[in-house]
């Protein structure tokens, strides 16, 4: 069994890709050599990653697994280049994929993301979807609360991280 002790505030994220149309095709295959790239560069606070991940073949659905010493370390990275450039992008044109996110906190809660899946993937085929409120630090913080409202609804990519000033 695993001594997690050194690692208290470990964050978990699963991301995928779902090609939804054959274009979806192209974009997979010139997006997995990026985010290798970038797993490869160790960002501050990464710890371990896996990628090229299949979740399903009918239709494909490819991704990775990362693991980081803590939210903070995370939330910074998602909030950098290149990760938010891919992400304004996507919003823009999806490519003809789909994408979603499960995020596992060490000290507790869960948090998802599925934008253009098509069919539910993950937390989604079972449970009740809402939308998300807040910054993905802040639903954590909040995960105890019974619902997210009065969180705000800042959710795109050139939002401020939670407690940060913007740059």
């Amino acid at each position: 069994m695993p001594d997690f002790s050194a690692h208290p505030d470990l964050v978990v994220i699963y991301l995928g890709m779902r090609v939804e149309a054959w274009r979806g095709l192209k974009t997979l295959l010139g997006f997995g050599p990026k985010i290798g790239r970038v797993g490869a560069a160790r960002p501050e606070g990464l710890l371990h990653y896996e990628n090229n991940l299949i979740f399903g073949l009918r239709p494909l659905q490819v991704g990775m697994r990362w693991y980081w010493r803590d939210m903070d370390s995370m939330v910074a990275w998602a909030k950098s280049d290149p990760h938010r450039q891919w992400w304004r992008d996507f919003l823009k044109d999806t490519g003809g994929v789909g994408i979603w996110h499960e995020t596992y906190h060490m000290r507790g809660g869960m948090e998802a993301i599925y934008s253009e899946t098509g069919a539910p993937v993950g937390f989604a085929a079972f449970l009740p979807m809402q939308e998300a409120r807040g910054s993905l630090a802040s639903r954590h913080r909040n995960h105890a609360a019974p619902s997210l409202v009065g969180l705000p609804l800042a959710n795109d990519p050139d939002a401020p991280a939670a407690g940060r000033a913007p740059a």
